[in-house]
């Protein structure tokens, strides 16, 4: 039987009341430009004008926040060390631990130790650190981590060490009070997640996406972090996000094993400066039937799913489908190259849909950089040109390799 330990209850009269299933889980999610994303994740911009007024990301204050609270899991129990901060609120039932922070500055929690059956649940009213140290966590019925402040997340790895997030088969409904609890992936978060650090974190999706954001995610430059997510052919995609990719840094692995599942399946904008990326999906594709209009739609597995443009100026992509009709790229606006290196290569069959290296509905321009699009049972490229191949700007030089057939699109500078 599971006991509960409450520590630190917040003052009456505060915003949140758990009892009463009246805490929101945040106020409005934190909005930036461009370029504040690239000063938040340590790119582009490092100036003044980088940070917004309010509520906005200085890493520096969170990283050196002196209110770590430590929280600890052992089998089938969880520990919180003591702390001083009144405006949190933790309760431990077994190895299921519940944040409730309306805490007006950032808090850092430090997490560790081992559950075969445990989780995270946060409610916070401000961006918040998980700090990852060693930790191993398992949710049987749910998340491993689910972060339902809609304010940044940052998940930082140290250096040297492993974290392991796992959830289970299936989701049981969550509720606070009679709200549903949106669970949508092992690492979920309503606000924005970046990630940082020099360490691993592993991330196993038995039911739905590894990781899952309702804003953006950014991996940081100057990284050395190492993220791998691995999605079960029970489950979804890997990489989930509604408003945008950021890849400054680091290296990120993706597999993923379920039928017309996405490696990164991004609603907005999928923009890459530099670190590695690697997706390999294996799924083949997937027939749906709309109940009402009897209407069916194809889904095919794709290493990027972009509903907007994707950019890359630096870096390493690699995206392998073996599946029946997979991509590795499918965009629905421009695919835009200006160096890095882009390796796209699809060797499935085509069945109930085309596989293809790299599509787009609009145009693909290159202009720098090593693009490679190989696609052994159908087209390298398709886009909106007339033949369907990339469109080559020359304006800084022309390319040393530039092959373009059907199958294979090699173009280097």
């Amino acid at each position: 039987m599971k006991t509960t330990t409450i520590k630190h209850f917040l003052l009456a009269g505060s915003v949140c009341c758990v009892a009463n299933a009246t805490f929101t889980a945040c106020q409005s999610d934190d909005r930036y430009t461009l370029e504040q994303i690239q000063h938040m994740a340590g790119t582009g911009n490092t100036g003044s004008a980088g940070h917004t007024s309010g509520d906005s990301i200085d890493i520096d204050s969170i990283a050196g926040n002196s209110d770590t609270i430590h929280i600890v899991w052992k089998g089938t129990t969880a520990t919180v060390a003591d702390y001083s901060n009144e405006r949190v609120s933790i309760a431990v039932s077994g190895a299921d631990v519940t944040v409730t922070s309306t805490d007006t500055a950032a808090v850092v929690y430090r997490l560790s130790g081992s559950s075969a059956d445990g989780q995270l649940l946060i409610y916070s009213q401000h961006k918040l650190e998980l700090i990852l140290d060693n930790l191993s966590l398992t949710n049987t019925d749910g998340p491993a981590i689910n972060n339902q402040c809609g304010k940044s997340l940052f998940v930082t790895c140290p250096a040297g060490t492993v974290s392991t997030l796992t959830d289970g088969t299936t989701y049981a409904d969550a509720y606070l009070g009679t709200e549903l609890i949106d669970q949508k992936a092992t690492l979920f978060s309503e606000g924005q997640i970046l990630f940082r650090g020099d360490g691993t974190l592993n991330v196993n999706a038995n039911a739905k996406n590894a990781i899952a954001s309702d804003d953006y995610i950014v991996m940081s430059s100057g990284a050395g972090i190492t993220v791998n997510a691995t999605t079960a052919a029970t489950g979804s995609n890997g990489l989930k996000m509604n408003d945008g990719m950021f890849v400054y840094g680091g290296t990120l692995n993706i597999n993923v094993a379920a039928d017309g599942a996405k490696g990164i399946k991004c609603d907005s904008t999928f923009t890459m400066t530099a670190g590695t990326v690697s997706v390999t999906t294996t799924g083949a594709s997937v027939i749906e039937t709309d109940a009402t209009t009897g209407l069916r739609d194809t889904s095919s597995c794709a290493g990027i799913k972009v509903d907007r443009q994707l950019t890359l100026s630096g870096g390493t992509l690699t995206l392998n489908s073996t599946g029946e009709g997979g991509k590795g790229i499918n965009a629905e606006q421009d695919i835009v190259m200006t160096g890095g290196t882009l390796t796209a290569i699809c060797t499935g069959e085509k069945d109930i849909s085309n596989p293809k290296a790299v599509k787009t509905d609009t145009y693909i321009y290159l202009s720098g950089g090593s693009f490679t699009a190989q696609s052994t049972n159908g087209r390298a490229t398709d886009c909106a040109t007339a033949d369907r191949y990339p469109t080559i700007d020359t304006t800084a030089g022309q390319p040393t390799t530039l092959t373009t057939t059907k199958h294979s699109v090699v173009v280097s500078w």
